[in-house]
């Protein structure tokens, strides 16, 4: 496939410039997933709400119509946006996630036992997942005991208070969002976009990053490289990223400046 590559950062060319593989590169989302894809798979998925969420490659999740899909977010998206899509069309048996408060749809499936839900405290969802990437298969942790958030999980007395034992997450797909990416699969994130979207890449058995900027090689700072490309086995470049806001909220003009 041709390469798209974004501008280059300084009028300088590389010296001992390598030539570049596209083995990573796929045409779109689609045919970047389609033949992983089954029913019953545990997928990851990147993002905060709304943000750095890895949309173009959820779409592709969607047309597939694969069902049964144990997701592992931050939370459930939002109506019509996001995994929200995925839950309209019922193809979410189960979600692992820590927040569920902006998806009116899923709230009513979860209350009908139509959807299965594992609450995690934030931060363990996170450690977790890590964890996962990093070979550890579980860990103790304070959060949540003596709390619902205990009930059949072993505990463990240190130092005279009591820790629960998590289990660490793994996933047969990681689906990442990542503001810039070379043809290697090293992605650097952009601000809040960052959010879950490194652990994940490296909790799978297979990770697919869709970029919205594809750079040469050596382009991206060595500092600035959060994902590197070992973790990455596919990229999708954008030819659009639409960004949306779950709630906006903005502060009354001040008078001065109305002047």
């Amino acid at each position: 496939m041709p390469l798209r590559f974004a501008p280059r950062h300084g009028s300088e060319p590389l010296r001992g410039e390598r030539p570049v593989s596209a083995n990573k590169l796929y045409l779109d989302a689609r045919s970047a997933i389609a033949d992983v894809l089954h029913d019953d798979m545990t997928i990851m998925s990147g993002g905060f709400g709304l943000c750095g969420i890895p949309a173009t490659l959820i779409d592709a999740v969607l047309e597939s119509g694969v069902r049964g899909l144990t997701v592992i977010s931050n939370n459930p998206g939002s109506d019509g946006h996001g995994l929200g899509k995925l839950f309209q069309k019922g193809q979410i048996r189960k979600l692992i996630c820590s927040y569920a408060g902006e998806n009116a749809l899923f709230a009513k499936q979860y209350m009908a036992g139509e959807v299965e839900v594992e609450f995690n405290p934030q931060g363990t969802l996170a450690e977790r997942i890590r964890a996962g990437g990093a070979g550890i298969p579980a860990f103790y942790t304070r959060t949540g005991a003596g709390t619902v958030i205990a009930e059949g999980k072993p505990a463990a007395d240190f130092d005279g208070e009591e820790y629960l034992l998590e289990r660490s997450l793994r996933a047969d797909l990681a689906l990442v969002h990542a503001w810039r990416g070379d043809p290697e699969g090293n992605l650097q994130y952009r601000m809040t976009a960052r959010n879950f979207n490194p652990i994940m890449a490296t909790a799978a058995a297979l990770t697919v990053a869709e970029i919205e900027e594809l750079v040469r090689p050596g382009d991206i700072d060595p500092d600035h490289i959060v994902t590197p490309g070992i973790f990455v086995k596919r990229i999708v470049i954008l030819d659009q990223c639409e960004k949306y806001i779950e709630q906006r909220t903005v502060r009354p003009r001040a008078a001065a400046f109305e002047e």
